[in-house]
C-alpha cells in the first residue's frame, strides 16, 4: 500500500515536474522568438541605412484611452462616434473620399490637393489613410495650437465640436462667428491692459528724465 502510494506520488510529481520544464521551456522559446525579431529588425535597419533605403517605422497597438490622457474617456467615444459616422467602408480608416464627403458634410470641401495635405499631416505610418489614432493626432495637434487657423484639419476640429447634423451648417457657422467674436473681445481686453502698461512705462521714463534733467541743472549752480 505504502509502495503504491509512493509510486503514484512519484507519477503525479513527476507529471508538475513536466508541466513546468514545458511551461519554462515555452517561455524561453517565446522570449527567444522575441529577441530574434528584435536583432532581426535592428539588422534589418542598420544595413538599409548603410545602403542609403529608408525603413518604413512600425507601430504597435495602442489604448487610446492611456496614449490619449488629454481626452477624456467621454470626449475620446464622442471622437468615436464622428470617425465611425465617415468611416462608410466600415474598414477603421477615413480613406480620401469619406474625408472629402466628411468635409463636404461639415460645410468645409476641400481641393484634392488640400484633402491629401489634411491626410498627410497626421498619417504616421504613410499608408495614405487616416486610422483612428491618426484621427485623434487632429484633435491634440489642435488643443496645442498646433494647427494652422486656415487648415483643414483645423475646420474638421472646430466644426466636429458641436453636432453639424443637429443644428445645421448655418448654426455651426454661427457657433463660430460667436466663439471668434468672444476671442476679439477678450484679445481686445488684453489689448487694453497692454497699452495701460505701456502708458505708465511711458509715463516712468518721462519723470526720471525730468529728474535728471532737474538734477543737471541744479549741479551747475553748485
Amino acid at each position: 500500500m505504502s509502495v503504491s502510494s509512493n509510486a503514484s506520488s512519484a507519477s503525479r510529481n513527476g507529471s508538475v515536474d513536466d508541466s513546468i520544464t514545458t511551461t519554462t521551456t515555452t517561455t524561453t522559446n517565446t522570449d527567444s522568438s522575441e529577441l530574434t525579431h528584435i536583432l532581426n529588425r535592428r539588422q534589418e535597419i542598420m544595413d538599409s541605412q548603410e545602403a542609403g533605403i529608408d525603413v518604413p517605422r512600425t507601430f504597435k497597438v495602442v489604448n487610446v484611452y492611456t496614449e490619449f490622457h488629454e481626452f477624456s474617456r467621454k470626449q475620446i467615444k464622442d471622437y468615436q462616434k464622428t470617425f465611425n459616422t465617415y468611416d462608410t467602408a466600415r474598414d477603421g480608416f477615413l480613406d480620401l473620399n469619406e474625408l472629402k464627403f466628411m468635409m463636404e458634410k461639415l460645410g468645409a470641401p476641400q481641393t484634392h490637393l488640400g484633402l491629401k495635405k489634411m491626410i498627410a499631416e497626421v498619417d504616421e505610418d504613410n499608408d495614405g489613410k487616416i486610422s483612428f489614432r491618426e484621427f485623434l493626432l487632429i484633435y491634440r495637434k489642435a488643443q496645442a495650437g498646433e494647427l494652422d487657423s486656415e487648415s483643414g484639419l483645423n475646420q474638421l476640429a472646430r466644426l466636429t465640436e458641436i453636432d453639424v447634423d443637429q443644428v445645421g451648417v448655418s448654426g455651426a457657422k454661427n457657433f463660430f462667428e460667436a466663439k471668434i467674436e468672444q476671442q476679439l473681445r477678450t484679445n481686445k481686453f488684453h489689448d487694453e491692459i497692454r497699452q495701460e502698461q505701456e502708458d505708465r512705462r511711458r509715463e516712468e521714463e518721462e519723470r526720471l528724465q525730468r529728474r535728471q534733467q532737474f538734477q543737471q541743472r541744479a549741479a551747475i549752480f553748485q
